[in-house]
């Protein structure tokens, strides 16, 4: 298998779901038995003052719209939440996930509003 770089690998992260790169940290946990979010918080600090742009954020439901299946199923996904906690979520919208790293927020926004959801951050 040839090595990739850098580069490579970062590009191919930004490909992944939330659910593909958390398969990816699982995996990392089992084959070299050391927790990579781990690394990452403890590297944090020593990279300075987080941007406002990186500041944690909520992602709200507002409301899931005409394909409410679609977002029931990708609330599952993204929250690990059961059938019938995803299908509450969606009728009543709230919070879908709370304190998470801007860039994650926007991609779970994305995903929602692609499935036709009404989403903002807070």
């Amino acid at each position: 298998m040839a090595k990739l770089t850098r580069e490579e690998f970062i590009s191919a992260l930004k490909e992944m779901t939330i659910l593909e790169v958390k398969d990816l940290v699982d995996a990392m946990k089992e084959e070299f038995g050391v927790d990579p979010s781990a690394v990452a918080v403890a590297a944090a600090p020593a990279a300075g003052a987080a941007a406002e742009d990186n500041a944690a954020k909520t992602v709200v439901l507002k409301d899931a719209g005409a394909t409410k299946m679609a977002v029931i199923k990708l609330l599952k996904e993204i929250t690990g939440l059961g059938l019938v906690e995803a299908k509450g979520l969606a009728d009543n919208g709230g919070n879908v996930k709370e304190n998470v790293p801007a860039a994650e927020a926007e991609q779970i926004k994305a995903q929602l509003e692609e499935a036709g959801a009404t989403v903002e951050l807070a």
